[in-house]
This record gives structure tokens, C-alpha cells and sequence, in this order.
């Protein structure tokens, strides 16, 4: 009933937000000789942040139609090279012509993103993708909004995510080079586990875990105990819900997403409430930079999707109970995954000194389960100064984090006998 109560609440404050939206238009009006004043000014700006914190934010758009490498604008275009009813694997292919002209060869190495399933859109990754495409040719993982995908088309569990990211991997060609962000982490190295042990000549060339639980027995954080801490049927009872009508979804049931925004900003409320009151006073003072950084940053934070029942229960059973992965337990199609298996594929790991998801050891604990890897296809990278959100975004990712990604990869591309791919520039 909870999903439903919510709706309830959303559209019952529609005429509140549409007061809310006519007030601006009338305190902002040129026509309005009392708009440029401080009552004005005020009452523009109570408007603006009640409208803001009920309205419903759809899923973002990348922007990325144009970035910039060494100073040129280069276009880019986005192409779905493979799909499922529960994900879209978009390519950025960049613009021949304008590669010339910023002195890029038109090859590059081709990287796989793949994007979290944890609550909010890929386009949470906006900035980590426009870094990776100043040297590489991209693909990211676009998962799908549960609550709109019709019960005809049926489950989506943990198993499926890894045979998604070896059905994406396989689309994009022999020896690509995988990114796991954050969740992706133990799918994704159980996939490249699966394919090195059945010698898929689609397994990647190297595979890079930024900020994710590959045993998160290690430096627990706040996530982690209370996953540990509740048991299996409180998550079950109290974190499922049933989409109920109009979405396409209908009676699918799904952890929501707006109980995973409630749950983080719950962990932060006074950083959210701090953010919004100064909001409000940019508002009222007219500080166009700080509004636009507000609005951008939780323009993508408010916007968050389900996922399916059956997903989001394996992956707390699996990941954050059990550890199943860590332990060598993880069975997959009946098979058990074999992490020794993997003998040809680069390792790297990234984590942040301040990383309050995912704990310092959690992801480089990934070196250890993987002993066959060759020493001189490796990379454990701690960065200093950041938490969850800067291992994969922001200034020290661009200018610390992301070089050494970069050279480990052309350092694993060199080492790989590398096929021609289905896929070109454009």
C-alpha cells in the first residue's frame, strides 16, 4: 500500500504545486513593479523550492551531444547497440571528422560502463562517462525503470544481470574493457569469471571496479551493518512494494525508488536541509551560479527508478548477507563461479579514503580472490580526500583517478590481441 499512498500524496499536492507555479510566473512578471523587490524576491523564491521538492523529476538526459577534448568541441552520437525489455547498452560515438580535428586517432580502445541498478539512472554517471570519452570509445549500461516494464515480460534477478553484462559485452566485440561503478562490481567480475572459465573469446581485455562491495565483510560502513543487522524477511516485509496503476509495471513487485532516496537523504538530512535553506537564500539574492549548481546536482539526485523484487532481495542475500562471491560460493546457472578461472584479464580497483558506501578493502579485495591474474595487469588504487561520489565524478577524478584508469587500460589493450569489433566510429 505504501506505493500507493505515495502516489496519493504526489497528486493530492498538485493544486498546492500549480499555486506554486503561477506564483512564480506572477513574482517574476516584468509586469509586476513589487517583483524586484524583497517581499517579491521571497515569496518567487518560497515558491520556487516548494515546487521543486513535490514535483516528479523523469529521467534525466545525458547532454552529451557535444564534449571537449584538448580544447576542441568534438560532437558525439548516441546509438543503442543492444537492448532488453531491463536495459539499453548506449554507445557515445564520436565524430570522426572532429577527432582529426583535436589530433585523436578515430580508434580507441572500447570501454563498457556499466551503470549502477541501485535506485538512481546511468546518467548519475554523466561526468564519468564525458572523462572516459576523451580517450576511449564508450558504451554505458541504461537499466530500465521497473515500474515500466509489463509483468509479461517477466523476472529480473541476479543471474540475469550477469548474463546482461556478457550479452552487452559480447555486442560491443572480443576484448573490450569493462568498468563496474559502485553495485556492478560483484555481477560484473562473476560475469568476466564465467567467461574466462569458458574461454568466451568476448571476455574483456581488463576490468576496472571503482567504489564497489566485492567483500563487504571489510571496513563495514553504515550500508553494510544495517544490511547485516536486519534479517532477510525485515527487507522482505518492509522494503517491497507493488507498483500499482497507471504504470506499465503494474502489480510487479519492487523495491521503489523513492524509499532509497528517502533512506539516503534520511542518512544526511542535515546536509539536504542545509542545501535547500541555501537554496532558497540564492533565490532571494539572485546568485544565478549557486541556483544552477543546486538544481543540476539534485535535478539528477531526485530522479530515481525501481528495480525488481527479486534483484534487489538476491542482491542484499548474496552480496551483503552471505557473501557468497568472497567465500567462493556464488553459483551461477548451476555452475559455481570460479574466480581463480580468470587468468588474461586486467584488475584494477579504485577506492576513495573516504568512502562511506563502500568501505577502504571492499573492492581491492578483489586482488586476492583473483590469484591468476599476472602482476603486470594489475592496478589497487586508494584516492585521498574523496568519498563515494569522487571515486568515479568530480575534479580529483578527472585529474588524479581517471589518468591512471586511462594508462592501465592502454597497458591492458597492448597486452591483448584485440579483433576487429562489431562496432565503429561514427
Amino acid at each position: 500500500m505504501l506505493y500507493a499512498f505515495h502516489e496519493l500524496a504526489y497528486h493530492s499536492a498538485t493544486p498546492f504545486r500549480i499555486g506554486a507555479q503561477m506564483a512564480r510566473q506572477f513574482w517574476t512578471s516584468p509586469l509586476n513593479p513589487a517583483a524586484d523587490t524583497a517581499i517579491g524576491r521571497t515569496a518567487y523564491a518560497a515558491a520556487e523550492v516548494f515546487e521543486s521538492l513535490t514535483r516528479r523529476y523523469g529521467k534525466p538526459d545525458w547532454g552529451l551531444e557535444t564534449i571537449e577534448i584538448d580544447g576542441k568541441p568534438v560532437r558525439t552520437t548516441e546509438q543503442v547497440v543492444w537492448s532488453s525489455p531491463w536495459c539499453r547498452l548506449v554507445r557515445f560515438a564520436r565524430n570522426i571528422g572532429d577527432l582529426k580535428r583535436a589530433g585523436r586517432p578515430p580508434a580507441a580502445p572500447a570501454v563498457v560502463i556499466v551503470a549502477p541498478l541501485s535506485g538512481h539512472y546511468a546518467t548519475l554517471l554523466r561526468g564519468t562517462v564525458e572523462t572516459f570519452l576523451q580517450d576511449h570509445d564508450v558504451y554505458v549500461t541504461d537499466w530500465a525503470n521497473a515500474r515500466q516494464v509489463p509483468m509479461l515480460e517477466g523476472r529480473f534477478d541476479f543471474n540475469d544481470y550477469i548474463d546482461h553484462v556478457r550479452d552487452m559485452l559480447a555486442a560491443v566485440g572480443p576484448r573490450a574493457h569493462v568498468v563496474g561503478v559502485c553495485q556492478p562490481g560483484p555481477p560484473v567480475l562473476a560475469a568476466c569469471a564465467v567467461m574466462a572459465a569458458e574461454n568466451d573469446p568476448n571476455r574483456p581485455a581488463s576490468m576496472t571496479f571503482m567504489g564497489s562491495p566485492i567483500d563487504a565483510r571489510l571496513s563495514p560502513t553504515v550500508t553494510n551493518q544495517l544490511a547485516e543487522e536486519k534479517p532477510f524477511t525485515w527487507f522482505k516485509s518492509n522494503m517491497i512494494h507493488t507498483v500499482p496503476l497507471p504504470y506499465p509495471g503494474v502489480g510487479r513487485r519492487v523495491y521503489p525508488g523513492f524509499v532509497q532516496l528517502y533512506s539516503f537523504m534520511s542518512m544526511n538530512e542535515d546536509k539536504h536541509v542545509d542545501a535547500h535553506r541555501r537554496y532558497f537564500e540564492d533565490l532571494v539574492a539572485g546568485d544565478g551560479d549557486g541556483v544552477e549548481k543546486h538544481e543540476q546536482f539534485y535535478d539528477e539526485y531526485l530522479s530515481v527508478l525501481d528495480l525488481t523484487e527479486e534483484f534487489y532481495l538476491q542482491t542484499i542475500d548474496i552480496v551483503f548477507q552471505q557473501h557468497l562471491l568472497p567465500r567462493g560460493l556464488l553459483q551461477h546457472r548451476g555452475q559455481t563461479v570460479d574466480l581463480t578461472a580468470i587468468t588474461d584479464i586486467g584488475l584494477a580497483t579504485i577506492e576513495g579514503e573516504m568512502d562511506d558506501i563502500s568501505g577502504v578493502g571492499q573492492t581491492q579485495a578483489a586482488h586476492g580472490l583473483t590469484p591468476n591474474i599476472p602482476d603486470d595487469r594489475r592496478l589497487l588504487y586508494v584516492q585521498p580526500k574523496v568519498g563515494h561520489y569522487g571515486v568515479f565524478n568530480g575534479r580529483r577524478f578527472r585529474e588524479e583517478i581517471y589518468p591512471r584508469v586511462r594508462d592501465f587500460i592502454a597497458q591492458n589493450e597492448a597486452l591483448s590481441v584485440v579483433p576487429e569489433r562489431s562496432a565503429s566510429a561514427a
